[in-house]
């Protein structure tokens, strides 16, 4: 599967046409809401961003060094973790708006609603929601009156879910969605007024790329948002948020999901993935200018944010 995989965008408003095939692929409740999620996988193996030459320039996206990368606490071969990464993604798909609610207590939507509000949604402007999965994000810009939305995730299971959750909704008219590889963008130079990624950076191989592909793709003015689990700033969460982590969350998601060693992983990627000051760093690196970071629920997840000018 590639390309697109549904769009119901009007002509008058298409969304950016593909320029090369996309990537195909079959406690407290702030504390509980920072483990139950896990968004899709955005990235596969290292490569040079797409686009431009002066746009990848002004990136400098150089993927981490050597032959590994994380998987939670654990070390793979780099070319492994985006095929390891996607069957979480498989595994837990039908089930993962159930579990996320369950899990948090309902408290990832309100952080959803704040990092939408964010966001600025304006008819005028067109959203590129990566790692999109099953299509919270794209589906609240368009409730408070944002502009067409490019639903895009490397996870094809995950997207259908949201296909369906869009239909289901009536937001099919100003929705594409797309099988995408976040850090192999398959759109032109700055075609976009907003990107979002929310729960799936950390699950990338390649990080820096994902962020050089952000900023290649927004027009002049446009703005970068990631929501993403970060580092507790209140010190009494810790032990409960711990407990939960890795005692209670793989039991639920036996229980539930019947899938242990998934939301394991889940656990592991939010403890591995940078803190607010080095992704803020990352940002920059890649080109992104006036960085602001906004924590929640005690730096349970952090909202960061930046413009290419």
């Amino acid at each position: 599967m590639s390309g697109t995989l549904y769009s119901g965008m009007n002509s008058d408003n298409p969304a950016p046409a593909p320029t090369a095939a996309a990537s195909a692929a079959a406690a407290p409740a702030a504390a509980a809401a920072a483990l139950a999620l896990g968004a899709p996988p955005a990235g596969s193996a290292p490569a040079p961003a797409g686009g431009s030459a002066d746009d990848r320039a002004a990136g400098g996206a150089d993927g981490p060094a050597g032959d590994t990368a994380d998987f939670g606490f654990r070390q793979v071969p780099r070319d492994a973790k985006a095929g390891m990464v996607r069957a979480v993604f498989d595994s837990v798909a039908r089930r993962y708006d159930v579990m996320n609610d369950l899990m948090s207590l309902g408290v990832h939507r309100a952080w959803k609603q704040v990092f939408v509000a964010a966001m600025d949604p304006r008819p005028q402007h067109r959203l590129l929601d990566l790692a999109g999965g099953t299509g919270d994000i794209s589906f609240a810009w368009l409730r408070r009156g944002g502009g067409p939305a490019l639903l895009t995730d490397v996870n094809a299971q995950m997207l259908a879910v949201g296909r369906d959750r869009a239909i289901a909704r009536g937001l099919i008219g100003d929705l594409a969605l797309t099988v995408a590889d976040a850090e192999r963008l398959p759109f032109p130079d700055r075609c976009v007024d907003r990107v979002s990624i929310a729960f799936g950076l950390r699950n990338c191989t390649d990080k820096d790329s994902v962020l050089a592909e952000a900023r290649r793709v927004l027009r002049p003015g446009g703005r970068f948002f990631c929501l993403e689990f970060s580092r507790v700033r209140v010190a009494a969460l810790s032990p409960v948020y711990d407990a939960w982590s890795f005692q209670v969350l793989p039991r639920l998601g036996r229980m539930v999901a019947g899938d242990a060693e998934s939301y394991q992983y889940l656990a592991e990627s939010i403890r591995t993935f940078p803190d607010q000051e080095t992704l803020a760093g990352m940002m920059r690196r890649a080109g992104l200018s006036r960085v602001t970071v906004r924590n929640l629920s005690g730096g349970i997840a952090a909202i960061h944010s930046g413009w290419r000018l």
